[in-house]
C-alpha cells in the first residue's frame, strides 16, 4: 500500500494492454513493480482489432462509458507518442476518423436514428450520401445507402501497442514473470501476493487483477470479492492487399448486422467480429468466418480477392454491466482493473492513469467513480 516514504511494491496478474500500461504508468512513479503472466499480450488484445471508437459504438443507456472512452480517446495521441519514444516501437495509431455505413434502407433508418441519438449527447458526427460515402471510400458497394462519419474515432494495432508497452516496461525495470498465477495469498485479511503454477510465491504490497476474462478464476479469492466477468467470444479474421483497400476504419450495418474493417499501414485488412456467449471456447467455426465473410463482400466486393492471412477467436472480459471494473476490491490490498468488454484497447491510457492514481495516491479520481467493484454489492462470487 502507498506508504509515505513512497509507493509500495505492485504485483500484476496479467499480461495485456491494461496490466502492461498501468505496471508502466505505476513503475514511473516509483514503485517496484512485478508482471505475472505466462505469454504476455497472448490474450484478448492479441485478436483484437484496436479500434478507438467511442462516438461510432454509443449504446443507449451507456453514457458514463460514454464519456470514459471519449477522455480515454483524447488521451491517445500523448499516450502514444511518449509510449513509442520511450520504447522505439510504432504502434499503428491513426486518428482518421471511422466511417459507419448502411447497406439497404432499413439499416439507413437505424443510423439515422443513432445520429440523433449521438448529436442529443453533443457528439459530432457528419451524415453522408451513399455517393459521399463511396468518395471516401471507392470500394464500397454501389449499394451502400448512406453513412456517418465520426471524424475524431480511429485505431490502433493492439499487437504493436502490446509489443512497445512490454519494451516500455522493461525500461522502467519491471519484472516480467513469464509464468501462470493459480492463487492468491491473503495474510492477516489482507491480499500479499500469489503463487505460481509451479508453486514460486510472489509477495507485494498490492495485487492488482487485471487478468480479464481469467480475472475470477484465481484460487484463494475470498466470497464476494471479484465480480462475475464473463468471457464473450469474438471472432477475427485478418486479410492482406498489396494495394491500399481501405482509407479508414469501415463500421457497416448489413441487414441488422454489424461488421467492421480496421485497415493497416502494412496492407492488413482486419474483419470482425462475432459476438458469443460460449463460455471459455475458442473455436473458430465456419458460421462464425462465414457471416463476417458475407457482410463484409455485401459492402465491399472487392474483399473477397485479398489474401488471406490468419482467423482467430478471443475472449472479451465481461462485467455484469459491460462496463469496467476499476479500483480496490472488498479485500485490502487487491485492486481490480478488468472487465472492459469491447472496450480493452481504447480505454488502456485512461485505466492507466486512473489506476496508477489510485494505486500510488490511494485516491479515485472521478473518472473512475461509476467504475467501481463496489456497484455489485451482492452480485459478485468466489
Amino acid at each position: 500500500m502507498p506508504t509515505p516514504d513512497g509507493p509500495g511494491d505492485l504485483l500484476v496478474v496479467g499480461a495485456g494492454v491494461i496490466g502492461l500500461a498501468t505496471a508502466w504508468r505505476v513503475a514511473a512513479r516509483g514503485a517496484t513493480v512485478t508482471v505475472a503472466d505466462p505469454a504476455p499480450g497472448s490474450g484478448a488484445c492479441h485478436v483484437a482489432a484496436g479500434m478507438l471508437t467511442p462516438v461510432s459504438e454509443v449504446t443507449y443507456g451507456e453514457e458514463p462509458l460514454l464519456r470514459l472512452g471519449l477522455a480515454s480517446r483524447d488521451r491517445y495521441p500523448a499516450f502514444v507518442a511518449e509510449l513509442e519514444e520511450v520504447s522505439g516501437r510504432r504502434t499503428g495509431y491513426r486518428g482518421d476518423g471511422v466511417l459507419q455505413v448502411a447497406f439497404d434502407s432499413d439499416d439507413l433508418a437505424f443510423l439515422e436514428e443513432l445520429r440523433r441519438f449521438q448529436q442529443s449527447l453533443g457528439l459530432t458526427v457528419e451524415a453522408l450520401s451513399g455517393r459521399e460515402c463511396r468518395r471516401l471510400e471507392p470500394m464500397l458497394a454501389p449499394s451502400v445507402r448512406g453513412g456517418l462519419l465520426a471524424a475524431e474515432d480511429g485505431s490502433i494495432d493492439p499487437r504493436r501497442l502490446t509489443a512497445a508497452l512490454l519494451a516500455a516496461v522493461e525500461k522502467e525495470g519491471v519484472r516480467i514473470v513469464r509464468r501462470r498465477a493459480t492463487h492468491l495469498l491473503v495474510e492477516r485479511d489482507r491480499a500479499a501476493g500469489v503463487r505460481l503454477e509451479d508453486g514460486e510465491e510472489l509477495r507485494a504490497d498490492m495485487v492488482l487483477l487485471a487478468a480479464g476474462a481469467w480475472s475470477s478464476d484465481l484460487q484463494g479469492l475470498p466470497e464476494g470479492v471479484v465480480p462475475q466477468v464473463r468471457p464473450v467470444k469474438g471472432q477475427v479474421l485478418r486479410l492482406r492487399s498489396k494495394i491500399p483497400f481501405l482509407e479508414r476504419t469501415t463500421r457497416g450495418v448489413v441487414r441488422g448486422s454489424s461488421i467492421y474493417l480496421v485497415p493497416r499501414e502494412d496492407g492488413e485488412l482486419v474483419v470482425g467480429a462475432t459476438q458469443e456467449e460460449m463460455g471459455f471456447d475458442t473455436t473458430v467455426t465456419a458460421g462464425g468466418l462465414w457471416q463476417l465473410l458475407r457482410d463484409a463482400r455485401e459492402l465491399l466486393p472487392g474483399v473477397t480477392e485479398l489474401e488471406f492471412t490468419e482467423v482467430s477467436a478471443g475472449l472479451r472480459p465481461g462485467s455484469p454491466d459491460n462496463a469496467p471494473v476499476l479500483g480496490a476490491s472488498a479485500l485490502p490490498g487487491l485492486f481490480l482493473a478488468t472487465g472492459h468488454f469491447r472496450n480493452g484497447v481504447l480505454l488502456t491510457p485512461i485505466t492507466a492513469d486512473v489506476m496508477a492514481e489510485i494505486l500510488v495516491d490511494g485516491t479515485v479520481p472521478p473518472e473512475a467513480a461509476p467504475f467501481t467493484a463496489d456497484r455489485f454489492a451482492g452480485e459478485a462470487r468466489a
